[in-house]
């Protein structure tokens, strides 16, 4: 019995290893489970082009906005695990399990983590006809009008969701209406067109918009500022001491990808995190590049789905499906 599980363990060895050899063979569908002009979208489609470039195999960017990053999740999931399907998430991808009720996949079953690409805290945004300039005053005017401002976010239970409901808690539960968006991209053009009142999204989405004065960056969610917004101070300085929500970016693909094609493909992001124009392009967008093995994404993911439900519960933060 022993020389037969030998002999499958080695058989299933050399197979691995023989398609890591010949990967890819055919193009990399890219999944992005948001909407176009997000942080997931530009990360994507910079590193997709790298890999298409460096591989020449084309990376087909796949958007599959929807249920807070859930559709497009589900799809990689079920996806043959052979590398030539992989997904970019967001910090969602943490929080989802402690907020819905049930998930089309074992969040940690059925994904192989790949590379944790960067940090990004959300950044707090106004349209410019909102007479506030600061976090407290923005805090004082919600006070004033109960009900009246509203927000924008990519989805219910995305981060920059709950980043602002936990700014809600934090400033004494004040009143803001929630108007969930398919995506940061179609979030952030809400406002921008002055539809809905302010939103906290990644930097990657907002920063064109902040320079371009067709939105006012109040603060960042992190407990440090953001490279890129040097003069805008964190939540935490400007008005909610303690306040600290740290985004994050990576990649996964499906969960019994052979472990030589993980390896392959982490390598490959890593090669690319490491090129300087990518760093500072990346940098310049408000991310902090980072690389992290498999296993410590791993090890990052599952510290994330056990600090944050007891601050859910806190702030009564519920999302269920």
């Amino acid at each position: 019995m022993n020389k037969t599980i030998i002999l499958l363990c080695t058989l299933l060895l050399i197979t691995s290893a023989a398609q890591a050899q010949t990967y890819p063979s055919k193009p990399i569908r890219f999944v992005v489970p948001s909407s176009a002009g997000g942080g997931n979208d530009y990360l994507a489609r910079l590193f997709g082009a790298r890999i298409t470039e460096n591989w020449g195999q084309q990376v087909l960017v796949d958007l599959r906005p929807g249920a807070a990053g859930i559709l497009g999740s589900e799809i990689v999931a079920k996806a043959p695990p052979d590398g030539h399907t992989i997904l970019i998430v967001a910090t969602g991808y943490g929080l989802n399990p402690s907020l819905y009720s049930k998930l089309p996949y074992d969040t940690i079953e059925d994904f192989a983590r790949i590379n944790l690409l960067a940090f990004s805290p959300n950044v707090l945004v106004v349209h410019p006809s909102l007479p506030v300039k600061s976090t407290k005053e923005l805090i004082a005017l919600a006070k004033s009008r109960p009900g009246e401002l509203n927000y924008a976010s990519s989805g219910a239970g995305t981060g920059g969701h709950l980043s602002i409901e936990l700014l809600k808690h934090m400033a004494g539960s004040i009143n803001m209406v929630h108007v969930p968006y398919k995506g940061a991209g179609d979030a952030t053009t809400a406002v921008v067109s002055g539809q809905v009142h302010l939103l906290m999204t990644a930097p990657g989405a907002a920063i064109p918009f902040v320079k371009a004065g067709r939105l006012r960056a109040l603060a960042v969610g992190s407990a440090k500022r953001v490279k890129a917004l040097p003069d805008v101070p964190t939540v935490a300085e400007a008005a909610l001491p303690g306040y600290d929500v740290d985004g994050y970016y990576g990649i996964l693909a499906p969960g019994k990808t052979p472990r030589p094609i993980v390896d392959r493909l982490y390598a490959e992001f890593d090669r690319i995190l490491k090129l300087p124009d990518v760093n500072q392009q990346m940098e310049a967008r408000g991310f902090d590049p980072v690389s992290y093995t498999p296993e410590q994404f791993t090890e990052h993911v599952k510290k994330e789905m056990q600090k944050w439900p007891p601050v859910f519960k806190a702030a009564g933060i519920k999302v269920n499906n």
